[in-house]
């Protein structure tokens, strides 16, 4: 191997080195971790085990839960009506194969597998109507699996 070769191998490996140390370093001192608890869920007992047997809207006071859980082109529920400015937090399953939870205008857009749970949260700051949709192809009725949020 060339001189020259050594050299540009030794910086080239050298720079990638630096960057993957100052990006970790940057990510501890942010205090950016992996999420410690992750829910599991068996698919198969989803319809018995709460909150998802009752999947709604649950106002809490101060914030409002909505347990929802994604199936076979369809979410459980399939109207969803929430209060404008008040956060509401997602927590979402799925029985079956992969779906998305993705509110149209938003910024929630939430993977579903099976055997996790899933959560986001978001504040509405105006009334309307917003479009669920599912962004991960699950079958040959994808195209019908949509939802609605109603913001009140």
């Amino acid at each position: 191997v060339h001189r020259y070769e050594k050299w540009w191998l030794t910086f080239g490996i050298g720079t990638l080195a630096v960057f993957l140390a100052v990006l970790g370093l940057r990510a501890f001192a942010s205090g950016h971790t992996p999420p410690g608890s992750v829910l599991t869920v068996d698919p198969e007992l989803i319809d018995t085990i709460a909150p998802w047997n009752a999947p709604g809207v649950y106002d809490r006071g101060d914030r409002v839960d909505v347990y929802l859980v994604g199936q076979a082109f369809s979410y459980a529920p399939n109207r969803i009506e929430v209060p404008v400015g008040k956060p509401v937090t997602f927590h979402a399953v799925t029985k079956d194969v992969v779906h998305s939870f993705t509110i149209v205008g938003t910024t929630v857009n939430m993977m579903l597998i099976p055997g996790y749970a899933n959560e986001a949260t978001y504040t509405f700051k105006a009334p309307g109507r917003y479009l669920v949709l599912c962004n991960e192809y699950c079958g040959v009725g994808h195209q019908f699996m949509q939802a609605e949020v109603i913001v009140r």
